[in-house]
């Protein structure tokens, strides 16, 4: 693997518009969703670019807090966990600050702005047990302008993917969608030297192995073939995270999807299919499927209801919300929500609008 450490520091940054990455950059991001350690020279060969433009353009985005690359570890490498789907509506004027809160908690794998009759929804992994979600709930519900709140149990993850973007490729290329359900861990695989390894990746996936090691003070030898395990073994898994819109995808929506219960099965595998579908899960109220679509317009939208979720035999109907902006996934921060809340804030005080108003 080439050096592909960025050197980017954290913080605030400001987010380009979105609208002015050219075709270049958007092929980049996708061959980086498929395989975010990928090399400078296999993007740069996948890409029919050379190798210092790759390493530019990838450092460039980061930079701009466009995208982010992380290594995060499986669901139950700290041992036995439950997942819990959670809306929240907030008081008047406090949403961002609220979301602000959530972000910074370890236990939110997701957040995210929504429409309709709640602000925020979140995705809670707690260690099971009768107890430890109440007292998160509790915790939660207590946040300065939390109003109202909802919440489900995940019964069964049937699709989590991050390279969504394979909906853009030409659809007569040979490249098979894969409908991959969610990888667990048990916590005897990972020992602390994996987890400090994680912790490192976390904050930059694509930092080298020689970065890694000299800040552990290991071998390099050691980082590579202690990532390769838990890669092999489904420990851990690289991510880039970038917002739909980077890619010009308009649209990222949250389905609710009631099913008649002899067919939730097989309704979940027909949509598990579809390119568009980033996450499928069951969850327990209401014989439903908690699906989320990113599609390309609202017509692309519209399209999927019409001609693939209605079609399908089993579904009795749904209910969904636009995802406005998201903020968490993957218990890894978006690196663009908060200098485009920043920017919000900026025209909304200039143009003298209230807090309160629904955020663009």
């Amino acid at each position: 693997m080439d050096e592909n450490g960025t050197g980017v520091p954290r913080g605030h940054r400001t987010v380009k518009a979105l609208a002015t990455l050219d075709d270049l950059s958007r092929q980049i991001i996708v061959a980086l969703q498929q395989d975010g350690r990928a090399s400078w020279t296999a993007i740069a060969a996948a890409c029919d670019t050379s190798v210092p433009t790759v390493a530019r353009r990838v450092q460039q985005l980061i930079a701009d807090g466009v995208m982010r690359v992380a290594v995060m570890a499986s669901l139950g490498s700290t041992g036995p966990v439950e997942t819990f789907f959670a809306r929240i509506g907030c008081r008047p004027g406090t949403q961002f600050e609220v979301a602000e809160q959530l972000v910074g908690r370890d236990d939110i794998r997701y957040a995210g702005l929504i429409t309709g009759p709640y602000d925020i929804a979140v995705e809670l992994v707690v260690p099971a047990g009768a107890t430890r979600y109440p007292r998160t709930m509790l915790e939660v519900q207590r946040i300065e302008g939390v109003e109202r709140w909802y919440s489900d149990l995940i019964l069964h993850v049937y699709k989590i993917t991050h390279d969504w973007s394979q909906q853009l490729l030409d659809a007569t290329a040979p490249v098979p969608h894969r409908a991959t359900e969610e990888p667990t861990c048990a916590p005897e695989h990972l020992d602390k030297l994996d987890v400090a390894i994680l912790r490192v990746l976390r904050e930059d996936g694509r930092a080298s192995f020689k970065a890694v090691a000299d800040a552990l003070e290991i071998n390099e030898s050691t980082v590579r073939r202690r990532f390769e395990r838990m890669i092999n073994d489904g420990c851990a898994s690289v991510v880039t995270l970038v917002p739909a819109a980077a890619l010009g995808l308009e649209t990222e929506t949250l389905l609710t999807v009631t099913v008649q219960p002899a067919k939730l099965s097989s309704v979940a595998q027909s949509l598990a299919q579809h390119r568009s579908v980033r996450y499928l899960a069951a969850t327990l109220d209401g014989n439903s499927l908690l699906c989320e679509v990113i599609a390309s317009s609202t017509r692309g939208l519209f399209e999927f209801t019409t001609a693939t979720l209605a079609e399908l035999d089993g579904v009795i109907g749904w209910s969904s919300s636009v995802e406005l902006l998201s903020l968490k996934r993957g218990f890894v921060e978006a690196p663009w929500w908060r200098a485009q809340l920043a920017e919000d804030r900026t025209i909304r005080n200039g143009r003298t609008l209230p807090l309160a108003a629904e955020p663009r």
